[in-house]
């Protein structure tokens, strides 16, 4: 019998249950449930403009009637391609509450980006904010068919007196007017139209079981995969994520949904898990440093979920010098890893600011939502990502089998569980190598991840065997952004890494081999670099390209990324 048989970590629950009751609900229904019962409390904040959770259902069932008066019912795809801001938030629950399927996409993809997505999803729609309406404008005839436009404003969900102030703000100014008569519907236009929509669909037609949205992730092969989640899914991470948080009441609490609304992490648990605990969700459009540290002492957050590059900042943000930050109740850092000498300065830093809590480190991955395992709230081992959230199994697998190995010994991570993703989007190949069926009868997903699992059952993180980077808890996918750079004109072969960094953990640089004929001068360099803002999203950007006049290769031919890797990371060129 295998470790993960056995369940040692059980032993370290305290009074954590071993199993939940999961009800067959929808995202949309269980959220519902607890506005009947929270109907006064503020669901959402934003820009200091707060939303109940009596407001939010309304605010949903006017999305949903609006959606469908466009056409738009069971089974169709709209894509979401906005930072965390109310209109995101209730197009995401009203495509939930008509069948529909959301996909989920980061604002600052670049324009070839969009076009991909849009295409791969066979999206009907997409919901985007004004400032990045031109992108969307710019792939129309790259559209595979065409794409209803709803576009969002902010300055419409901010209170009167900040809504005046708004059109003067250098931010405002930046961005574009859009252009007359053109091809898309306001917000406040298509909300108008479906109020003429009398009733919505029967809710019976619409399963839990059901895809509920798309998020994206690199698979184990690195390339772009369109992940198929359920509302069992979610609802089984948010309830999870509540019985492992330790906080004995959340209904009320306050949570500083920085992490964006497209990604796994900040929907599964900064949005979706805050609402079902009738939570409110300070809603953070764009992180910087400074708002960071006036949100602590302004809104005085109870929970805070983050990436590593988040809780770093603490450590560098001037203005929480004297702060007393005793109202902290939990921190959780996911979607990188957190290194030792980090997790010691944080928990110093928030001892000496009087909060009586540490950082706790989670583990998960896109394909079963987002986290899926945390270190108890009074018993962590250093280094470890912690123990299974309850009714999920971990266990550590020779790589390329389903032989689970002897404690401590190093292999590929393997989860089950109930919020295990329902499918790699039209793609049967990739998905049958991530989710297979063990001798045990259970389904597993293979996440190509290295790690090992001591004989108590604490999970430690080793490394990726895809190849991957990841900057301030963003993927990037070397072998996408290298066919981009490849695809200039001038380039022969190029190779991207990640080079570490004290900030963003991982930072992006491409080595590039120009073609017969051209030597590297900064006007190509140039050249090269817009050609890589056109087609690449900001987070993934390079901030360096290094010209050379070849690249290091394995015996079988292969860039030795590895060497480029050391070479970068030890500040030394060989």
């Amino acid at each position: 019998m295998g470790i993960s048989a056995r369940a040692p970590w059980y032993q370290f629950y305290g009074s954590m249950p071993k199993h939940l009751d999961y009800p067959r609900q929808t995202v949309y229904q269980i959220v519902r449930q607890t506005a009947r019962a929270y109907p006064k409390l503020t669901a959402y904040e934003f820009m200091n403009q707060k939303t109940s959770y009596e407001q939010f259902m309304q605010r949903i069932d006017r999305t949903a009637k609006a959606l469908t008066a466009m056409e738009i019912g069971p089974g169709d795809r709209v894509t979401i391609c906005m930072p965390n801001c109310p209109q995101a938030l209730d197009m995401f629950y009203a495509l939930n509450r008509i069948g529909a399927v959301s996909n989920m996409i980061h604002p600052l993809s670049a324009p070839a980006e969009i076009a991909f997505y849009l295409n791969f999803s066979h999206s009907k729609a997409i919901l985007t904010l004004d400032q990045f309406y031109p992108k969307f404008e710019e792939i129309r005839d790259r559209l595979e068919k065409p794409v209803k436009a709803i576009v969002a404003f902010i300055k419409d969900e901010l209170p009167p007196h900040l809504k005046l102030l708004y059109p003067m703000t250098e931010s405002a100014r930046k961005i574009p007017k859009l252009p007359r008569g053109g091809d898309y519907i306001r917000w406040s236009e298509f909300l108008r139209q479906g109020s003429r929509q009398q009733a919505l669909p029967d809710e019976d037609v619409i399963k839990s079981k059901d895809g509920a949205s798309i998020l994206y992730s690199g698979g184990t092969t690195g390339t772009t995969k369109g992940i198929l989640l359920s509302s069992d899914n979610f609802n089984a991470t948010a309830l999870q994520t509540i019985a492992a948080s330790g906080c004995d009441i959340l209904a009320g609490k306050k949570m500083l949904s920085v992490m964006p609304v497209f990604h796994g992490f900040g929907l599964g648990i900064g949005i979706h898990t805050a609402l079902v605990s009738g939570a409110c969700c300070i809603l953070v459009p764009q992180f910087s440093v400074k708002t960071y540290a006036e949100l602590l002492m302004k809104k005085k957050p109870n929970i805070i979920p983050g990436v590593p590059t988040l809780f770093e900042a603490l450590l560098r943000t001037e203005l929480l010098e004297h702060a007393d930050l005793s109202f902290l109740e939990g921190m959780f850092s996911g979607g990188d890893s957190l290194s030792i000498e980090l997790k010691r300065k944080v928990d110093e830093f928030l001892k000496a600011h009087n909060a009586k809590i540490q950082i706790r480190e989670g583990y998960g991955t896109t394909e079963c939502v987002t986290a899926s395992c945390l270190t108890p709230k009074d018993y962590a081992r250093s280094g470890s990502i912690g123990i299974p959230f309850p009714d999920t199994f971990y266990k550590i697998v020779t790589p390329g089998t389903e032989e689970e190995v002897e404690p401590n010994i190093e292999g590929e991570i393997c989860i089950s569980g109930p919020s295990v993703m329902m499918c790699y989007v039209d793609n049967p190949e990739e998905t049958a190598q991530t989710l297979r069926r063990h001798s045990d009868g259970r389904i597993w997903v293979h996440t190509g991840d290295l790690g090992t699992m001591d004989a108590d059952g604490f999970i430690y993180f080793r490394q990726r065997i895809k190849r991957m980077i990841i900057s301030s808890g963003y993927n990037v996918y070397p072998s996408q952004l290298e066919n981009i750079i490849d695809g200039y004109e001038k380039v022969l072969y190029s190779c991207v890494i990640g080079v570490k960094d004290p900030y963003k953990m991982q930072k992006v640089k491409a080595f590039v081999v120009l073609r017969p004929g051209f030597s590297p001068t900064e006007e190509i360099r140039q050249e090269l670099m817009e050609h890589c803002r056109r087609n690449i999203a900001k987070y993934a950007m390079p901030y360096e390209i290094e010209f050379r006049d070849e690249l290091p290769r394995t015996l079988v031919g292969k860039v030795a990324y590895r060497v480029l890797e050391e070479e970068a990371n030890a500040g030394v060129r060989a």
